[in-house]
C-alpha cells in the first residue's frame, strides 16, 4: 500500500518519531554500501594511523550523502529515473553505463560472494570458502527472485541491526581501554604518507552503484513526487550517519590493538588475520561476535546489490527499446518504470549470480580486475558530472536546482575521484 504524508501546509504536523517510522530505503542504501571495502579501508586506516583520519570518514559519508540526495532529488522533482537523466546527455552515457555495469556484475558478483564465504568459513569451517560463496550467492538470488520488496527490506533490517549490535557494540566496549593508546593516534591531521589513504577512505565509504539504485528503492517505498523530499533527506541522512558510525567504530576497534604494531593486511581475506589477532587479544567469544558483524556487513551488501543493480540494467533496456521506437520517455511518476518481474531485471540478477561463480574455479583474472578497478573508480566522477549538469538544467525547476554549495561540493567530488581513478589506473 502506498504511504501518504500530509500536504505541504500540514507537513509540520509530522513529528520526528513519525518520520523515522516511514524511512527505509536509506537503511537499504547503508546496508548495501557498507561492504568488504569499508571493512578493509576503515580497519587498515585505524591500524596504520589510529583515529587521526576519522575526519576523512566524515567527509566521505558527506560526499556520498550529497550524491545520493542528488539522485533522489532528480527522481522526485522530475519524475524521471537517473538512467533517463543520463540518456538526456547523449548516447555516450548509455555506452559507458553498459560497459561498467556488465563488468561490475561479473567481477563484483564473484568478489562479494567470496567475501561472504570468507566470513562464514571463519565461523563454520565445515566447507571450503568457495562452497560458502556459492551458497550465499544463490541464496541472495532466490530471495530476490521469489521475494517481495517488503521481505527484502525486513531481511536487510535484521542484517544491519546485527552489524550495529556487534561492530558498534565491540567499539563501545573498547572505548575505555583507548586511554592506553598513544595520544598521537587522536591528533586529527594529515600524517606523512597518508594522502592516498585519505582519498581511499573518502572514496571507499558508502558504495558506488548503490547510490544510483537509491532512486528505485524510494519508488518501491511509494515516494514518487517532490512532496517526499523532506522524508527522503531525513532517510538518506540516517543512512550515512549509520555508515559513518560503523566506519568510525571499525577504526576504534583496530586502533585499540593494532595501532603502532606494524601489522598489515589487505583485501577481504586479510580480515581473517584481523579477526584472529582480535581473538588473541580479547578471546574467542568476542572474536565470534565481531565475525558475525563482518558477515552481516558483507551479506547485506550482497543482498542489496542483488536487488538494486538489476533495476538499473532493466531501466537501461527499457530506455533503449523506447529510443529505438523513437518514443518520448514518459515520466511514469505513478510508480517504478521497471519491476522485479521484468525479464531484463531477472536476466541481470542471474548475471550477477551465476557467471561470476565460474571465476571461483580459476585464479584471479588480473587483467579484468584491473579494468574493473579503473572503471569503478571512474563511476563516482561520472555520477557527479552528470548530476552537476542535470540538477542545474532546464529539466529541474528553480526550487529543486543545486545551490552554490552543492555545486562546489560536486566539483570537489569530481576532482577527488578523478585523482583516485588516475592513481588506480597507474
Amino acid at each position: 500500500m502506498e504511504q501518504r504524508i500530509p500536504d505541504a501546509d500540514s507537513e509540520k504536523s509530522i513529528n520526528f518519531k513519525s518520520k523515522l517510522k516511514i524511512i527505509g530505503p536509506g537503511i537499504i542504501l547503508a546496508a548495501t554500501g557498507i561492504g568488504s571495502g569499508d571493512l578493509v579501508t576503515s580497519t587498515v586506516a585505524g591500524a596504520d594511523f589510529g583515529m587521526v583520519l576519522a575526519w576523512a570518514v566524515i567527509i566521505g559519508v558527506s560526499l556520498k550523502l550529497l550524491l545520493s540526495e542528488g539522485v533522489a532529488r532528480w527522481t522526485l522533482a522530475t519524475g524521471k529515473t537517473i538512467l533517463e537523466g543520463w540518456r538526456l546527455l547523449g548516447r555516450w552515457t548509455m555506452g559507458y553505463f553498459l560497459i561498467y555495469v556488465t563488468l561490475f556484475g561479473l567481477i563484483y558478483g564473484a568478489a562479494i560472494a567470496t567475501a561472504c564465504g570468507i566470513m562464514m568459513h571463519a565461523m563454520f569451517p565445515v566447507m571450503p570458502i568457495w562452497a560458502w560463496a556459492i551458497i550465499h550467492s544463490v541464496a541472495g538470488f532466490l530471495l530476490i527472485w521469489f521475494g517481495r520488496y517488503k521481505i527484502f527490506e525486513r531481511v536487510i533490517m535484521v542484517l544491519i541491526g546485527t552489524m550495529f549490535v556487534t561492530v558498534v557494540g565491540s567499539a563501545i566496549m573498547l572505548i575505555p581501554s583507548l586511554s592506553n593508546v598513544s595520544m598521537e593516534a587522536f591528533s586529527l591531521g594529515i600524517p606523512d604518507g597518508s594522502l592516498f589513504r585519505i582519498l581511499g577512505i573518502i572514496g571507499g565509504i558508502g558504495g558506488t552503484l548503490a547510490l544510483a539504485a537509491y532512486g528505485y528503492w524510494i519508488r518501491e517505498k511509494g515516494w514518487r513526487d517532490a512532496s517526499w523530499l523532506p522524508i527522503m533527506r531525513l532517510d538518506v541522512s540516517v543512512a550515512y550517519t549509520m555508515t559513518g558510525i560503523f566506519s568510525v567504530s571499525l577504526m576504534i576497534v583496530s586502533t585499540q590493538f593494532l595501532y603502532g604494531n606494524s601489522v598489515s593486511f589487505d583485501g577481504a581475506a586479510g580480515m581473517l588475520d584481523f579477526l584472529y589477532i582480535y581473538g588473541e587479544n580479547f578471546g574467542s567469544t568476542p572474536q565470534f561476535i565481531l565475525n558475525i558483524g563482518f558477515w552481516a556487513a558483507t551479506c547485506s551488501s550482497l543482498i542489496g546489490s542483488w536487488n538494486g543493480i538489476p533495476y538499473l540494467f532493466a531501466d537501461f533496456i527499457r530506455i533503449m527499446k523506447k529510443n529505438k521506437k523513437k518514443k518520448e520517455l514518459s515520466q511514469n511518476s505513478s510508480g517504478n518504470p521497471v519491476s522485479i518481474k521484468d525479464p531484463a531485471y531477472k536476466f541481470f540478477l542471474a548475471w550477477l549470480t551465476f557467471p561470476s561463480l565460474l571465476l571461483l574455479m580459476f585464479n584471479q583474472p588480473i587483467g579484468l580486475v584491473l579494468l574493473y578497478a579503473a572503471l569503478g573508480s571512474a563511476f563516482i566522477p561520472f555520477l557527479a558530472i552528470t548530476l552537476l549538469y542535470l540538477l542545474n538544467s532546464k529539466y529541474v525547476t528553480k526550487q529543486f536546482k543545486n545551490n552554490f554549495f552543492q555545486n562546489a561540493a560536486l566539483v570537489f567530488v569530481i576532482i577527488v575521484f578523478l585523482t583516485l581513478g588516475i592513481n588506480e589506473f597507474m
